[in-house]
């Protein structure tokens, strides 16, 4: 099967979804998806680890995303499809390669919902103490669903503006901690903090080396842009502006505002307890209504990533049902364009949150974390491992003109892969990730299962799939 054939193929099911994302509405979505809880609340976890160290953390972690964006931007740029690095990955590797990563991605997103839900009702304790939390989740999941629900363009405008108020409150933030750290004498704020408390490394190489494992998960969400292509009016344009965009900003935002909170808080302040460290350094600072401000921008971040990953899961729901993987219910599209039946079921993380938040409460949000994050780091690591099939494949064929490509190949790629394989890995032994591996091994082994039954049922039935390039 040559490329053009049977990628059209691929591209071709998942017609009907409106262009209607703007490119300043695709790079607020960028940036704006990696700056949610991770940041704002799992970087208490990262600092609990890593102590000031968490800084080489998160730049270990920012080196991969900016490497998987590089490979995902050149793919997505070749082929812009909601199915995005799914469809890539059934194409270029293999159809149950797509499986996997779509059903797996699927699963660790749905599950992601339900931290951020679970930690807006934690946000939501700040001025109303005395309610309980399951009232927050089921508010606040009613209205992201009922604006996912009405179109994508209603999708796009709520998340530009989320994603505006959330830089905007860190380029604030960054500018109050540089007057406390650098611009104000005598209060005991400044650098000399990082070897305070144990030194740097506190809790030596391997407490930083955890925390890498904590940044994925920050930084995760970056990817959804290569989803939201299918739906740009430009997507070449828009992926190619994204990606700049995001070089930068996510090296300043996540490294310069974590520098400048080590520098105000002591580490083991900062990485202890369950409110976000950016609201212990607006604590710290005593400004007058800072801290509920502060909390009111948490509050959007978790809002405006759980409205991104909504979005995100339905279309790979949507992109699995015309494939043939899931039940042809959730490949319909409503009168606006949107998959509302895969809507609905994606829904099943804040339902799957409200119970684990019931039930617990105090270790709900570390729990989801680390089930979740299976599934995130599978489709990282296989986004690389695509990208170098792909490379290869249009090197040997000539195919295809690349518009956009990453730099360095097949080093940079590679890298990419042996770091997330480096990471799974060591979620197996981090007894806080340990939840990682003893949900997702099996969960991909039931996967493979389903997906030899399906395919067995289809053949049956004399329905022809698709077949995997060689390569």
């Amino acid at each position: 099967m040559n490329e053009s054939n049977g990628f059209q193929a691929i591209a071709g099911r998942e017609k009907g979804l409106r262009q209607q994302l703007t490119s300043a509405q695709m790079s607020m979505i960028a940036i704006g998806g990696a700056i949610g809880t991770g940041l704002f609340m799992g970087s208490t976890f990262a600092i609990g680890f890593a102590g000031p160290s968490v800084l080489i953390s998160y730049a270990i972690g920012a080196l991969i995303t900016l490497l998987l964006m590089g490979c995902l931007a050149e793919m997505t740029v070749a082929h812009p499809t909601s199915g995005s690095f799914g469809a890539y990955a059934e194409f270029y590797v293999s159809p149950l390669a797509g499986f996997l990563v779509r059903y797996a991605y699927w699963a660790a997103i749905v599950l992601a919902v339900g931290t951020e839900v679970t930690a807006v009702a934690l946000y939501m304790k700040f001025w109303f103490p005395q309610v309980a939390e399951w009232v927050w989740i089921l508010s606040f999941s009613a209205g992201l669903v009922l604006i996912n629900a009405i179109s994508v363009k209603t999708f796009g405008r709520f998340e530009y503006w989320f994603s505006a108020i959330k830089i905007s409150a860190i380029v604030g933030f960054i500018l109050l901690g540089a007057y406390l750290v650098f611009g104000v004498s005598g209060n005991g704020y400044g650098v000399h903090l990082y070897s305070a408390h144990g030194g740097f490394f506190p809790n030596g190489i391997h407490g930083m080396w955890i925390a890498v494992i904590v940044s994925i998960f920050s930084y995760l969400s970056v990817e959804m842009i290569a989803v939201a292509a299918g739906e740009a009016e430009d997507p070449q344009h828009a992926v190619k502006q994204a990606f700049r965009a995001t070089l930068v900003r996510l090296v300043v935002f996540y490294l310069l505002t974590l520098a400048l909170i080590l520098a105000i808080v002591p580490w083991n302040t900062a990485g202890t307890g369950t409110q976000s460290p950016f609201v212990t350094v607006m604590q710290e600072t005593g400004i007058p209504g800072a801290t509920g401000l502060l909390n009111f921008v948490i509050l959007v971040a978790a809002v405006s990533a759980m409205n991104s990953q909504l979005y995100t899961t339905t279309r790979m729901m949507f992109s699995l049902s015309r494939a043939g993987h899931a039940p042809k219910a959730m490949g319909r599209l409503s009168r606006n364009g949107v998959p509302l039946n895969a809507l609905m079921l994606s829904c099943v993380g804040i339902a799957l949150a409200t119970l684990v938040n019931l039930i617990y409460p105090k270790e709900s949000f570390s729990l989801m974390m680390a089930v979740s994050m299976f599934g995130a780091l599978f489709a990282w690591m296989m986004i690389f491992l695509t990208h170098y099939r792909f490379r290869r494949y249009h090197e040997r064929s000539g195919g295809l003109q690349l518009s956009f490509r990453m730099r360095l190949f097949p080093w940079t790629t590679l890298l990419g892969l042996g770091l997330m394989v480096a990471i799974l890995v060591t979620t197996a032994f981090t007894e806080v990730f340990r939840m990682t591996l003893v949900f997702g091994v099996p969960f991909l082994v039931v996967l493979v299962v389903a997906y030899q039954f399906g395919l067995r049922k289809r053949s049956a039935a004399g329905e022809v799939a698709l077949e995997p390039s060689s390569s």
